[in-house]
């Protein structure tokens, strides 16, 4: 009997009531959300493009200009937050906030242009670029404010 006992007792096998959970790998999380949020950037910025190109907005004062730039900032920030790497780690979070930011932006300034002209400019219906834009807006902000919230004040950038 004591043999048992022994045997039993060196088993590295956890009984039924200490059940061991798998060890949760968090860096993986935030990475994903900031890679999600990159591409959404990315597509607003070639939203942006394309309607500056396509819908001859770049003949349009101001809107030309901030379309253009739109497109620069979301490439840009698109792809500082795609740069993998530890020297990127205290950059990432500026950069998720820079997505974020223009993101919204450009959702409120289509929302506006929807109800009133907005510098002279007053966009009509839901085209299938105004649909891709709102959904990629949308996905920029949840995913990068889930980044933000995900990674912790002194997480990894993942």
């Amino acid at each position: 009997m004591s043999q048992l006992r022994e045997r039993s007792s060196s088993t590295t096998r956890p009984l039924p009531d200490e059940a061991v959970l798998p060890e949760q790998r968090p860096g993986r999380t935030p990475a994903i959300l900031r890679t999600l949020g990159a591409i959404a950037v990315l597509v607003v910025g070639a939203v942006h493009l394309e309607q500056y190109f396509a819908e001859h907005f770049r003949v349009v004062p101001i809107i030309g200009p901030l379309f253009a730039l739109n497109f620069a900032g979301a490439t840009l920030i698109g792809l500082g937050l795609l740069v993998p790497g530890s020297r990127m780690r205290l950059l990432h979070p500026l950069l998720a906030l820079g997505g974020i930011g223009l993101a919204a932006t450009s959702f409120v300034f289509l929302f506006i242009s929807e109800h009133q002209p907005l510098f002279g400019i007053q966009d009509y219906g839901y085209r299938v670029e105004i649909v891709i834009a709102l959904v990629a807006e949308a996905v920029a902000v949840v995913a990068l404010a889930a980044y933000l919230a995900t990674r912790g004040p002194a997480g990894p950038s993942g």
